[in-house]
Protein backbone atom coordinates (compact mmCIF):
# COMPACT_ATOMS: atom_id res chain seq x y z
CA UNK A 1 0.00 0.00 0.00
CA UNK A 2 1.01 3.46 -0.67
CA UNK A 3 -0.33 6.84 -0.08
CA UNK A 4 1.18 10.11 -1.36
CA UNK A 5 0.56 13.33 -2.97
CA UNK A 6 -0.11 13.56 -6.97
CA UNK A 7 2.58 16.03 -7.23
CA UNK A 8 5.20 13.46 -6.07
CA UNK A 9 3.91 10.68 -8.69
CA UNK A 10 7.51 10.44 -10.24
CA UNK A 11 8.47 8.78 -7.52
CA UNK A 12 6.40 6.30 -8.03
CA UNK A 13 6.45 5.93 -11.97
CA UNK A 14 9.37 3.03 -11.97
CA UNK A 15 7.14 0.99 -9.65
CA UNK A 16 4.93 -0.63 -12.76
CA UNK A 17 5.67 0.17 -16.25
CA UNK A 18 2.01 1.64 -16.84
CA UNK A 19 2.04 3.90 -13.64
CA UNK A 20 4.19 6.86 -15.77
CA UNK A 21 1.09 7.17 -18.56
CA UNK A 22 -1.59 7.09 -15.52
CA UNK A 23 0.05 9.45 -13.61
CA UNK A 24 0.56 12.10 -16.63
CA UNK A 25 -3.17 11.61 -17.92
CA UNK A 26 -3.92 12.08 -14.09
CA UNK A 27 -2.39 15.19 -13.51
CA UNK A 28 -2.49 16.62 -16.79
CA UNK A 29 -6.51 16.30 -16.62
CA UNK A 30 -9.16 17.55 -14.11
CA UNK A 31 -10.77 14.23 -13.76
CA UNK A 32 -13.32 16.22 -11.38
CA UNK A 33 -14.95 17.05 -14.73
CA UNK A 34 -15.06 14.10 -15.90
CA UNK A 35 -18.07 11.90 -16.73
CA UNK A 36 -19.19 8.99 -14.50
CA UNK A 37 -17.58 6.32 -17.11
CA UNK A 38 -14.57 4.18 -18.26
CA UNK A 39 -12.07 6.38 -19.27
CA UNK A 40 -9.97 3.77 -21.21
CA UNK A 41 -6.23 4.25 -21.83
CA UNK A 42 -4.78 0.97 -22.88
CA UNK A 43 -7.84 -1.52 -23.20
CA UNK A 44 -8.40 -3.80 -20.47
CA UNK A 45 -4.06 -3.14 -19.04
CA UNK A 46 -5.18 0.22 -18.06
CA UNK A 47 -7.92 2.47 -17.59
CA UNK A 48 -10.01 4.39 -14.96
CA UNK A 49 -13.35 3.91 -13.97
CA UNK A 50 -15.09 7.22 -13.07
CA UNK A 51 -17.30 7.05 -9.78
CA UNK A 52 -19.19 9.36 -7.18
CA UNK A 53 -20.45 7.07 -4.41
CA UNK A 54 -22.01 7.70 -1.35
CA UNK A 55 -19.43 6.84 1.72
CA UNK A 56 -20.26 4.50 3.90
CA UNK A 57 -19.36 3.94 7.75
CA UNK A 58 -16.58 1.47 8.87
CA UNK A 59 -18.86 -1.15 9.64
CA UNK A 60 -20.48 -0.99 6.73
CA UNK A 61 -17.80 -1.22 4.89
CA UNK A 62 -16.18 -4.44 3.66
CA UNK A 63 -12.25 -5.53 2.94
CA UNK A 64 -12.13 -6.06 -0.76
CA UNK A 65 -9.03 -7.80 -2.38
CA UNK A 66 -8.23 -8.11 -5.83
CA UNK A 67 -5.65 -10.51 -7.92
CA UNK A 68 -5.26 -9.50 -11.67
CA UNK A 69 -5.43 -5.52 -11.07
CA UNK A 70 -3.29 -2.60 -9.11
CA UNK A 71 -5.96 -0.27 -7.58
CA UNK A 72 -4.67 3.27 -7.95
CA UNK A 73 -7.59 5.63 -5.90
CA UNK A 74 -7.55 9.30 -6.18
CA UNK A 75 -10.47 10.94 -4.83
CA UNK A 76 -11.07 14.37 -6.43
CA UNK A 77 -13.97 16.20 -4.85
CA UNK A 78 -13.82 15.43 -0.81
CA UNK A 79 -12.00 13.33 2.09
CA UNK A 80 -12.31 10.02 1.79
CA UNK A 81 -10.88 7.04 4.47
CA UNK A 82 -10.12 3.88 3.74
CA UNK A 83 -9.19 0.67 5.33
CA UNK A 84 -6.09 -1.70 5.20
CA UNK A 85 -5.09 -5.07 6.08
CA UNK A 86 -2.31 -7.09 4.63
CA UNK A 87 -4.09 -9.88 2.66
CA UNK A 88 -1.81 -12.56 4.81
CA UNK A 89 -3.63 -11.36 8.09
CA UNK A 90 -7.68 -11.67 7.28
CA UNK A 91 -8.44 -13.54 10.17
CA UNK A 92 -11.86 -14.50 8.12
CA UNK A 93 -13.15 -16.25 4.80
CA UNK A 94 -14.78 -14.38 1.68
CA UNK A 95 -18.06 -13.88 1.63
CA UNK A 96 -18.24 -15.90 -1.00
CA UNK A 97 -15.48 -17.47 -3.52
CA UNK A 98 -13.25 -15.16 -5.58
CA UNK A 99 -15.03 -13.53 -8.19
CA UNK A 100 -12.29 -14.20 -11.29
CA UNK A 101 -14.15 -12.21 -14.06
CA UNK A 102 -14.43 -9.13 -12.24
CA UNK A 103 -11.31 -10.14 -9.59
CA UNK A 104 -12.10 -9.55 -6.32
CA UNK A 105 -13.47 -10.70 -3.18
CA UNK A 106 -15.06 -8.99 -0.30
CA UNK A 107 -14.45 -10.33 3.41
CA UNK A 108 -16.24 -8.91 6.13
CA UNK A 109 -13.73 -7.56 8.72
CA UNK A 110 -12.73 -4.98 10.34
CA UNK A 111 -9.53 -3.09 8.74
CA UNK A 112 -6.13 -3.21 11.07
CA UNK A 113 -5.29 0.39 10.46
CA UNK A 114 -7.26 3.52 8.30
CA UNK A 115 -5.79 6.50 6.62
CA UNK A 116 -7.02 9.75 4.98
CA UNK A 117 -6.74 10.44 1.73
CA UNK A 118 -7.89 13.88 0.58
CA UNK A 119 -8.12 15.59 -3.04
CA UNK A 120 -4.53 15.56 -4.72
CA UNK A 121 -3.06 12.53 -3.30
CA UNK A 122 -3.52 9.08 -4.11
CA UNK A 123 -3.42 5.80 -2.84
CA UNK A 124 -2.28 2.46 -4.50
CA UNK A 125 -3.38 -1.10 -3.31
CA UNK A 126 -1.60 -4.39 -4.48
CA UNK A 127 -2.76 -7.94 -4.26
CA UNK A 128 -1.20 -8.21 -0.96
CA UNK A 129 -3.09 -5.28 0.30
CA UNK A 130 -6.89 -6.05 1.33
CA UNK A 131 -8.85 -2.34 1.53
CA UNK A 132 -11.99 -0.87 2.50
CA UNK A 133 -12.61 2.52 0.29
CA UNK A 134 -14.96 4.88 0.46
CA UNK A 135 -15.53 5.29 4.31
CA UNK A 136 -16.74 8.59 5.80
CA UNK A 137 -19.67 10.92 5.16
CA UNK A 138 -21.43 12.19 2.23
CA UNK A 139 -20.53 11.76 -1.42
CA UNK A 140 -17.06 12.15 -3.42
CA UNK A 141 -16.14 11.88 -6.68
CA UNK A 142 -13.04 10.01 -6.90
CA UNK A 143 -10.94 7.88 -9.66
CA UNK A 144 -10.22 4.23 -9.17
CA UNK A 145 -7.35 3.19 -12.18
CA UNK A 146 -7.07 -0.54 -13.27
CA UNK A 147 -3.39 -1.77 -13.48
CA UNK A 148 -3.27 -5.23 -14.73
CA UNK A 149 -0.36 -6.82 -12.85
CA UNK A 150 1.83 -8.70 -15.43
Amino acid sequence: MILGKLCDWERYAALHPAFEKLFKFVAEHDLSQFPLERIVLDGTELYINMAEPELKTRDNQKLEIHREYIDVHFPLTGEEICGWTPTSELKVESDAPFNETDDFALYNETAQTYFKALPGHFYIMYPEDAHAPIIGEGKIKKAIAKVRIH
